[in-house]
C-alpha cells in the first residue's frame, strides 16, 4: 500500500471530533464536581464522595484521551511533512504510530463510558431500592449481576 499525502490527513477530522466531544465532557464533569463539592460541604455523604471519585477518574481518562489524540495529530502532520520531503519509510512508521495512538484513545473512551455507566448506577441505586426491584438493568451491561448473597452483604441494602 502506498502512503499518499491525503492518507494522514484523514486523521485530522477524527481527532477534531474527538477533541470537541471530550472537551465538552471534560467541562461538564468539572461543573458536576464543583456542584458535588458544594453539596458535600453542606452535607458530607458517602455517595457524594464516591461520585466525586468516579468523576475524577473520568477526568483523568479524558485528559489522557485528549493527549493521545493531540499526539496522533502531531504525528500525522509530521508524517505529511516527511512525505513531502521524500521519506516514505519514516512517514509510514509515524503514520502507524498515529493510528496506534488513535486506537488507544478510542479504547480509553470505551473505558470512560463504562466508568460513566457505573456512576449512573451509583446515582440511581437509591431509586432502585425505593422501587424494590432491579429496574435499571441497562446499566449492568458491562458488570456482572449481583447474587442474592452479595445484595445482603452490600452496605446500600
Amino acid at each position: 500500500m502506498e502512503l499518499t499525502l491525503s492518507t494522514p490527513a484523514l486523521l485530522f477530522s477524527t481527532v477534531s471530533l474527538l477533541m470537541i466531544a471530550f472537551t465538552n465532557r471534560f467541562l461538564a464533569i468539572a461543573n458536576l464536581i464543583r456542584d458535588l463539592h458544594k453539596q458535600f460541604q453542606k452535607n458530607p455523604d458517602g455517595i457524594v464522595v464516591e461520585q466525586i471519585r468516579s468523576l475524577h477518574m473520568r477526568l483523568r481518562l479524558i485528559r489522557t484521551i485528549q493527549a493521545l489524540a493531540v499526539l496522533s495529530l502531531l504525528l500525522s502532520a509530521i508524517c505529511m511533512l516527511l512525505l513531502l520531503q521524500g521519506y516514505p519509510v519514516i512517514a509510514r512508521l509515524l503514520f502507524t504510530g498515529a493510528l496506534v495512538l488513535q486506537i488507544t484513545a478510542l479504547g480509553l473512551s470505551v473505558i470512560e463510558i463504562s466508568v460513566s455507566i457505573k456512576a449512573l448506577k451509583l446515582e440511581l441505586n437509591d431509586m432502585e431500592e425505593a422501587l424494590g426491584r432491579r429496574s435499571f438493568e441497562f446499566f449492568n451491561i458491562l458488570s456482572k449481576p449481583e447474587t442474592s448473597s452479595e445484595k445482603k452483604e452490600s452496605p446500600n441494602s
